[in-house]
């Protein structure tokens, strides 16, 4: 019997994976909240709302029964909003069996708790495998086979490899790694610096001004990362710099596209409505600030964002305040290796 899994999200993200695992010949079954979302992609076989010009293959269904879409499968994919999995799991949770391998690929930091993604699962499923896929990958490109590379991580060695397998094509890479925080915070911080990116672009700011962004940006989510108890070296590999660097130089990236609003000027909740879908860097911003401050470490990048998101303040202002803080030695920041392993 063919393989059953389960994507509960149909966002570009979620749609893009289960085109990728259907074409490998799986079984699966994406489940989406509204009904008639459902009906007009199983009349038409395109997600006109996501991925408008991919269709779908006949061994990918989608559906509106939460139940169903959990029932026998395999594994489960995690793909929605950060925001919006506390409630899918507060409903889904008593449908899930414990052998069922969780598979999160959603990048964000829960806003009211602080809590990372792994930790809200583990709430509701304590007993479940958990896995997260990240790395730089716009789902526009993944659905069209172009080549990608990612990382599984879990702390569980022989989960990480099944991703890894599950996932991997000729054109879709996988790596494993253990460091599941690590990869949880590069995945939902560097939208944070993608919003910055995109503003200096709204501000018509030059290539200069996004590289500084970028490598000090890198910065500051490694040190708070290690302060969390992540790996420093997860912050060099794909689910760091490599999705810092797809994120805030495209114009998939939905977090550069409302920086980029944003720092011409328009209101965030007016960018917000342009972009349309959900641009998690907005909620991630407000988390890692408190959580800058339950940790007592500098990340002035994301103080900044936050001000402008959160407090009004002018965004060339803000650049000026990065611009002339106190004189520092670049080598202050670099952190000692912390070993590990499975």
């Amino acid at each position: 019997m063919t393989e059953q899994i389960g994507i509960l999200g149909g966002g570009s993200w979620g749609t893009a994976l289960g085109i990728l695992l259907a074409n490998k010949g799986y079984d699966v079954t994406i489940w989406l909240r509204d009904k008639y979302q459902v009906e007009e992609i199983n009349n038409t076989r395109i997600n006109n709302k996501y991925l408008p010009d991919v269709v779908l293959p006949p061994n990918l269904k989608v559906s509106n029964d939460l139940e169903y879409s959990i029932s026998n499968k395999k594994a489960l994919v995690l793909s929605m909003s950060t925001h919006g999995i506390r409630d899918v799991l507060s409903k889904a949770y008593s449908y899930i069996k414990p052998n069922q391998i969780i598979i999160n690929v959603s990048k964000g930091i829960e806003s009211e708790t602080l809590l990372r993604i792994s930790q809200i699962v583990e709430e509701f499923l304590p007993e479940n495998t958990y896995v997260v896929l990240s790395g730089p990958s716009h789902a526009e490109e993944v659905s069209k086979n172009m080549p990608t590379t990612v990382v599984s991580a879990s702390r569980d060695k022989l989960a990480a490899e099944y991703v890894q397998d599950l996932f991997f094509t000729s054109t879709f890479r996988v790596y494993t790694n253990p460091d599941v925080i690590g990869v949880e915070l590069g995945g939902a911080l560097k939208n944070i610096i993608a919003l910055g990116a995109g503003i200096s672009d709204g501000l018509n700011y030059g290539d200069n001004t996004k590289a500084a962004l970028m490598t000090r940006g890198i910065i500051e989510i490694a040190r708070l990362g290690e302060k969390m108890g992540a790996n420093i070296n997860t912050f060099s590999g794909l689910a760091g710099i490599g999705d810092l660097i797809v994120t805030c130089t495209s114009m998939h990236s939905r977090n550069r596209r409302a920086g980029i609003l944003i720092g011409q000027g328009i209101k965030v909740d007016e960018a917000i409505r342009q972009i349309g879908m959900v641009v998690e860097g907005i909620r991630t911003t407000k988390s890692a600030y408190n959580l800058a401050q339950k940790y007592n470490i500098e990340m002035p990048i994301t103080s900044e964002i936050y001000g402008v998101l959160y407090e009004g303040k002018d965004v060339k202002n803000s650049v000026l305040n990065l611009m002339i803080r106190d004189k520092k030695n670049e080598l202050e920041d670099i952190i000692k290796d912390k070993n590990n392993t499975w």
